[in-house]
């Protein structure tokens, strides 16, 4: 009897010393794959407060459909009534990656990797990641919408409805939809393969997830890899349209504005009511205006943009200094005036 309790004792004690060095050896590795937010929590970060709430009849397929049809199914099968007659919110923002560093705001990095990925280069901030950032309606933005940047510089509640009713010139959002266009959102944050994070970096981060490092600096060096609120500078078309900024022009880099910028609302009056194509009539329209104060010269569109009209409510937003450059500008005219000739 003493001979099998000593036997059952040792493959006790076998079993408990394999198992207490396994949790030792054990060691939790963060994939490229992993989302920002679930690596945060994991270092013990204060998590973002706008995670979407369980809402009767909301979802995010009804959030992508509002997002990038402007119309969706109701609970009860019946569709809601069109948030825009004008715009979706890919008129605007992309849905995926559009830079191929998120620490910065560099506008010809960002139109170079447009063409190269074939996505379009648009005056908004892409609503992928969107979710990670903590204030949005930032820089400039107060000078266009007053107060009504308020409520939404740290809500992104109220950044959704702000957008909603003055960017797409739409209706409100009701409280079920807004939730939804947020789970959809959330379907969008970053996964830490599109930080620009070095093996070392993986390497400190890994640590801190598994106690052997200092959680907080790892923090801080995750959200070193990304804006948590995109820059918005408003700038001046040039004081002298016919010399512009005295920039010598690219046409081949203005091919590629007006290829993924220009034509993605203009050509076949997509979401304008100004036809671009390729066309010499297109090219002649524009030069014979660009150096004129009218709402065809290229100057005064990309700075300043077009208000609604009366009957008109589609407009063009303008290109902040972090989405296109003078440089870029000058390209541009360089392309459509060789265009014209």
């Amino acid at each position: 009897m003493k001979k099998l309790f000593f036997l059952s004792s040792l493959v006790f004690i076998t079993i408990l010393f394999t198992s207490l060095q396994n949790a030792e050896n054990s060691f939790f590795e963060i994939k490229k794959g992993d989302t920002v937010s679930s690596v945060l929590k994991k270092l013990g970060d204060k998590p973002i407060q706008h995670r979407a709430n369980s809402f009767k009849g909301a979802s995010a397929k009804i959030g992508e459909d509002l997002a990038l049809k402007g119309i969706a199914k109701k609970p009860n099968g019946r569709k809601t009534k069109k948030q825009s007659k004008h715009f979706v919110c890919t008129s605007c923002h992309n849905t995926v990656k559009d830079k191929p560093d998120l620490r910065v705001s560099d506008p010809q990095a960002r139109l170079e990797y447009a063409y190269e990925k074939g996505i379009p280069f648009l005056q908004g901030t892409s609503l992928y990641g969107i979710v990670n950032r903590t204030s949005f309606y930032n820089g400039d933005y107060d000078k266009k919408y007053g107060d009504l940047v308020k409520p939404a510089k740290n809500n992104i509640r109220e950044a959704i409805q702000l957008c909603a009713v003055e960017c797409a010139q739409g209706r409100k959002l009701k409280n079920w939809e807004v939730e939804s266009v947020l789970a959809w959102l959330w379907t969008l944050e970053l996964k830490m393969e599109d930080l620009s994070l070095t093996e070392n970096d993986y390497a400190v981060i890994n640590e801190a997830v598994n106690g052997q490092g200092e959680k907080s600096s790892a923090i801080e060096l995750i959200k070193s890899y990304y804006e948590t609120g995109a820059p918005a500078t408003f700038i001046t078309p040039p004081d002298d349209r016919k010399k512009g900024y005295g920039l010598k022009g690219n046409p081949e880099n203005g091919k590629l504005i007006y290829e993924l910028s220009c034509q993605h609302c203009h050509k076949n009056k997509r979401y304008a009511y100004y036809n671009l194509d390729d066309s010499k009539f297109s090219f002649n329209h524009l030069s014979k205006h660009i150096d004129q104060y009218s709402r065809y010269s290229i100057y005064q569109v990309l700075r300043y943009g077009t208000p609604p009209m009366n009957g008109k409510k589609a407009y063009m937003p303008q290109y902040t200094q972090e989405k296109m450059s003078d440089q870029m500008v000058e390209d541009l005219r360089a392309y459509v005036e060789m265009k014209a000739k």
